[in-house]
């Protein structure tokens, strides 16, 4: 099968929205539990601001989804940049009205920038042959990079601007995201012609006679997806958890909002740099391989974490960058599995309800990593994410011994335990 004329194009207008999303995300991570934590005054919720925008998260991945369903990858994906671009814009109205109520609702709203930044990775697969489709959500995912490594080493200058328009420091890089997120939306509104979903769906019809593969599903949820919906539910998790509680973990030891902004970009990399190298393996030897490989990642994260000097912004940064890599192929490979095994008839719907799973599971990670650490300490919470992680194994072994019903599995994926 050869590739759709129009896939380059979708690609180069996909990869130019993520630059934009990738400063938007990173930059609103970086700050938001300094941000609670100054406005709170409690370091316990410091992780509040995480699990409220992975909860808007979640309900944007089911608007998105749905959009993208009955109108198209264009419309889904420039709606929730959009309601991103709103709750941004509302956090910096919170921070200098000091209204705790704006906060916590613009938190949850600017989760829809997140969740669209996500789901921006399956359009790069509705026209991608199956032999690249790894690749195609790959190349989509490290765009990001740039937009998300540049956003937190832009902590300073916002903060400095901020001061200068005479609104709290912390609320800068909020003005960035939201600005970031109205050019995403921008570009992809004006430029993703023809619509990737809308046009996979029309070829699925035209070609449904002599398909070997019904655009009519006969099992939603097959093993497939529900095993890829683990893998990414479980990196998402252990990410959330530890990312979240780093800078926090950085400022009580000393170290200053730039400091935590390099251990940030350096995390981010790791979640988006590596993702054509996390593309080509799943396409060579399995998405099953590459998720065990994440499982193993994480767990030396954790690890990294725990047992990293307080005072070595070098180690942090490492054991950051190396948790960011292992969500990335626990993405990739995840995405994958889930993007081979639903049909077009469905696709976005399904992958808009697995991404709320990932968006709960972040939710949790960051309220749950607030209270662990206020519980006990920073290297507790990072034993824990690394012990969670071998959940991975179980869910892939259960995968194996489960072959879909009415769909396409990836031969390749069979392999996993041999």
């Amino acid at each position: 099968m050869s590739e759709h004329p129009a896939q380059r194009r979708t690609l180069a207008v996909l990869v130019t929205a993520q630059i934009f999303s990738g400063a938007g995300l990173a930059a609103g991570i970086t700050v938001g539990a300094l941000l609670a934590q100054d406005m709170l005054g409690s370091t316990g919720l410091a992780g509040l601001p995480s699990a409220l925008f992975t909860v808007g998260s979640a309900a944007a991945a089911i608007g998105v989804g749905r959009i993208s369903q009955r109108t198209g990858r264009r419309a889904g994906l420039t709606a929730g940049y959009l309601v991103g671009a709103l709750g941004s814009f509302g956090v910096v109205v919170a921070a200098v009205t000091g209204s705790i109520a704006l906060l916590f609702a613009s938190l949850i709203v600017y989760g829809a920038g997140t969740a669209t930044s996500l789901q921006a990775r399956y359009a790069g697969a509705d026209l991608a042959t199956p032999a690249h489709r790894a690749r195609a959500i790959s190349t989509v995912l490290v765009a990001t990079t740039v937009g998300a490594v540049v956003g937190p080493n832009l902590l300073h200058p916002m903060a400095s601007l901020a001061i200068a328009w005479g609104i709290p420091p912390l609320s800068g890089p909020f003005v960035l995201s939201g600005t970031a997120y109205l050019l995403a939306g921008l570009v992809l509104w004006v430029l993703l012609r023809p619509d990737p979903l809308v046009l996979a769906r029309d070829m699925a019809v035209a070609d449904a006679p002599a398909a070997t593969d019904d655009p009519t599903p006969t099992r939603t949820w097959s093993a497939p997806i529900v095993a890829g919906a683990t893998i990414m539910v479980v990196t998402q998790l252990v990410m959330a958890a530890v990312m979240t509680m780093t800078p926090i973990h950085m400022q009580h030891h000393g170290h200053d909002v730039g400091a935590a902004g390099i251990v940030i970009a350096v995390h981010v990399a790791g979640m988006y740099l590596p993702s054509l190298l996390s593309g080509m393996l799943v396409d060579r030897i399995g998405a099953g391989r590459v998720a065990v490989a994440a499982a193993g990642t994480l767990v030396a994260a954790g690890l990294a974490a725990a047992l990293a000097p307080p005072s070595s912004v070098p180690a942090l940064a490492a054991a950051l960058g190396l948790l960011g890599l292992g969500w990335n192929l626990g993405l990739v490979a995840g995405t994958t599995m889930i993007a081979d095994a639903t049909p077009v008839a469905t696709r976005a719907r399904t992958q808009g309800t697995v991404d709320v799973g990932i968006a709960v599971a972040g939710a949790g990670g960051g309220l749950g990593s607030g209270l662990i650490v206020a519980a006990a300490d920073y290297p507790g919470l990072a034993y824990l994410g690394a012990a969670i992680a071998l959940l991975i194994v179980p869910a892939l072994a259960w995968s194996t011994r489960r072959p879909p019903a009415g769909t396409r599995p990836r031969p390749v994926d069979a392999r996993v335990d041999g």
